[in-house]
């Protein structure tokens, strides 16, 4: 029965294929579409277990691509199309910077790529000579492997750039509302550009990349390909070698660290050159010289703890062989944590002043009356709730430019001081105090009376000093202050004046167009007289409470700007203060983020992968520690201890350099009166390094579990054949 029921079936099968069927095509064809479909399946299976055990990659090239939409569509950001308006030349500046930071993380990308890409691999390396034993060709291998990356990098893109989307329109609104730009009215924007050239520059890297380490592959001999390579061994040296390394170590990051914070590194590019060579040498030699305490940790351990010993072989093994790469991967942290801190202090502490001007027409003692005609006539003029001149000029009885105003008690007390970068400060000070520049007391006065601030009253004998805040520290400030109060006085071509009150630091004008770091309030006659009517008159204007009355500043400001350019009329307003403050924001912010974000992304992936590929070569020490009884959970704690220290490292070295690192980038970047807020500032950069420490907890996690899967496996026990 059983053989009639085969043999019925099998002529049937025969019937049903010839009916349907017919020529010889048909096996053929039917075979293609299966070997396709059955490579389509094998590939998109390869690609999902690849992404399954290297999620810590695949999730590094996800923000990757955010990083790099955002970046490339920065100039389409509502913060941009108004800085545009305002600080056109130099936001044209920043923008042709963008190509170039596109470039440089290409290029930073690639290689991790590479080295990522090699790791998952070298692990496959059995499953590539099987594949050959069974007949696969090689042409075929390298094909698979293309399209399993290729798979991999789309779904990447797939999931990535609608993230950046979203991502970028957050940000942009996020920060339109912070600033204040609600009124232009968010918008949402796609930039073509911006997906292209992200796809574009994702899948050169990974193709470049695979066609490399692929074409390495398959012209590898099948047996090599199954056999697993030891690592080489490492020579090692006295522990006295790497004592001495340690030791010169920490004596040459010591010595850089006190040339970054003293600014010395800023004064000369020589100077800023040995900073970075006594930094990087000083890190590398520090690694080197590691295993001297882990050694120490080890041999101490013997009775702390299930397989302690066994821990701190493993680390110092690691850094022996890897000291190099550790050290540059806490380079590289470093460079983030520094970027990140201060690009979030500096956008942080970048606040616009006290807002009371409006408008500042620039004009002459002779135009200023045709201005206001101007305005008059096109019934403008009510627009204003008040328009006063603030009259600015140089003391023209005297030719003596260097010796016109002299300030003795300042120069004594420089001259008091050791030689510092205050002292050099200072006496730049004194030689602009040598011809400064004389306020009418009138308009400021009017000023004063505008922001609500009491008035300033002065003697024909007396004057007030004046500071502009952007360039005035407040160590300098508080030093004039308590000069003013000793009762010192200053002398104006021969003429002794009687300092009183406080520094005055108002803004006289609405943009920084005239930066003065020091000039002194005099009254109107003795204005007149030292000026002999040669001076600037800035027509300052503010706004009336009707221009505003149902709209938001910005916008008054912008339907008025609407109204004067027709006018002819030179102009400055409020908009180009926060045109300018916005521009250092986002210079200061958004690169640095975005750097900091490719830096951070680079090292803790290498540094990862490292770890993991390092652990699969010790795959016969775990197993055997499974033979001598080893259970899964004593195993795990022992690779989470590894990776703690293996991670604690290169983040430890770096978050101790970092907090010197930001402290010498304000030193050098920003301007005098943004120091003044130095200890606010660091407690912000202090913040945000902590969260930074918290993503790279998160990075151990991500590690930790991967070394938990791959230790699960080895707990089933071996066949031996």
């Amino acid at each position: 029965v059983y053989k009639r029921q085969s043999t019925s079936c099998g002529e049937t099968c025969r019937t049903r294929r010839s009916r349907h069927f017919t020529g010889a095509s048909w096996p053929s064809w039917r075979s293609w579409e299966g070997a396709v479909r059955m490579f389509s399946e094998l590939v998109a299976r390869n690609s999902r277990r690849s992404r399954r055990e290297n999620g810590l990659f695949f999730a590094s090239l996800l923000i990757s691509i955010i990083a790099f939409y955002i970046i490339l569509s920065l100039s389409h950001q509502d913060v941009m199309v108004f800085l545009q308006r305002m600080e056109s030349s130099a936001v044209n500046r920043l923008l042709s910077l963008v190509p170039v930071l596109y470039g440089l993380t290409l290029f930073i990308l690639f290689f991790l790529v590479y080295y990522a890409n090699r790791f998952q691999l070298a692990r496959r390396r059995h499953e590539f000579g099987v594949y050959l034993m069974l007949g696969m060709q090689r042409r075929k291998l390298f094909g698979m492997l293309l399209a399993e990356d290729l798979h991999s990098s789309l779904i990447a893109l797939a999931i990535g750039l609608p993230a950046a989307l979203l991502i970028s329109e957050v940000i942009s609104l996020v920060t339109a509302r912070l600033v204040g730009l609600g009124i232009v009215g968010h918008r949402f924007t796609l930039s073509l550009s911006a997906i292209v050239w992200t796809a574009v520059g994702f899948l050169l890297i990974k193709l470049l990349a695979s066609l490399i380490l692929s074409g390495k592959i398959v012209r590898e001999e099948i047996g090599a390909l199954l056999t697993e390579t030891p690592e080489g061994t490492k020579k090692q040296r006295p522990a006295a070698v790497y004592a001495i390394a340690l030791v010169l170590g920490i004596a040459l990051l010591a010595a850089a660290y006190t040339l970054a914070i003293r600014g010395l590194a800023w004064s000369a590019l020589r100077y800023m050159a040995l900073t970075i060579v006594l930094g990087v040498a000083g890190t590398l030699l520090l690694f080197y010289g590691l295993r001297v305490i882990i050694g120490r940790l080890a041999r101490r351990g013997d009775r702390a703890g299930k397989l302690r010993v066994f821990n701190f072989r493993q680390v110092e093994e690691t850094v022996i062989h890897r000291s190099g790469t550790l050290a540059i991967c806490s380079l590289l942290i470093l460079a983030a944590l520094c970027c990140f801190g201060a690009g979030v202090a500096t956008a942080r502490s970048s606040r616009a002043e006290t807002h009371v001007l409006d408008y500042t027409f620039p004009t002459n003692s002779q135009s200023a009356d045709e201005v206001r005609q101007t305005l008059t006539a096109r019934g403008l003029d009510s627009a204003f709730s008040d328009i006063f001149e603030m009259r600015i000029g140089r003391v023209r009885t005297s030719t003596d430019y260097q010796n016109t105003v002299k300030f003795p008690a300042l120069q004594r007390t420089i001259d008091a001081m050791p030689v510092s970068d205050e002292r050099q400060q200072l006496q730049y000070m004194l030689e602009a105090v040598g011809y400064p520049h004389l306020i009418a007391l009138s308009g400021y006065n009017h000023l004063l009376a505008a922001a609500g601030l009491p008035e300033l009253s002065l003697a024909d004998d007396e004057a007030a000093v004046y500071c502009d805040s952007e360039v005035s520290t407040a160590s300098h400030t508080s030093l004039l202050n308590r000069l003013i109060a000793d009762g010192s006085s200053i002398t104006i071509d021969g003429t002794p004046f009687t300092l009183v009150g406080q520094v005055q630091m108002m803004s006289v004008v609405t943009d920084r167009s005239i930066t003065m770091s020091f000039a002194l309030i005099v009254p109107d006659a003795v204005f007149d007289h030292y000026t002999q009517g040669d001076y600037d008159v800035y027509l300052d204007g503010v706004l009336a409470p009707s221009m505003t009355e149902g709209k938001s500043l910005m916008n008054a400001i912008a339907d008025m700007n609407a109204l004067l350019d027709p006018l002819g009329l030179k102009y400055e307003s409020y908009l180009q203060n926060l045109g300018r403050e916005l521009f250092y924001i986002v210079a200061a912010s958004y690169l640095t983020i975005y750097l900091a974000i490719i830096f951070l992304v680079v090292a803790n992936t290498i540094i990862g992968v490292q770890f993991l590929m390092g652990q699969q070569r010790a795959e016969r020490r775990y197993r055997t520690l499974v033979r001598l009884g080893a259970e899964h959970d004593t195993l795990c704690r022992a690779a989470k201890a590894q990776i703690s220290w293996y991670f604690g490292l290169p983040v430890g070295v770096a978050a101790v350099s970092s907090l010197f690192g930001v402290r010498a980038l304000f030193s050098g970047i920003l301007s005098a009166s943004a120091q003044s807020s130095m200890t606010e500032m660091m407690i912000a950069a202090g913040a945000m390094i902590l969260l930074l420490c918290v993503v790279e907890w998160l990075y151990m996690a991500a590690v930790k579990r991967s070394s938990s899967r791959f230790l699960l496996g080895l707990m089933a026990p071996e066949r031996e054949e």
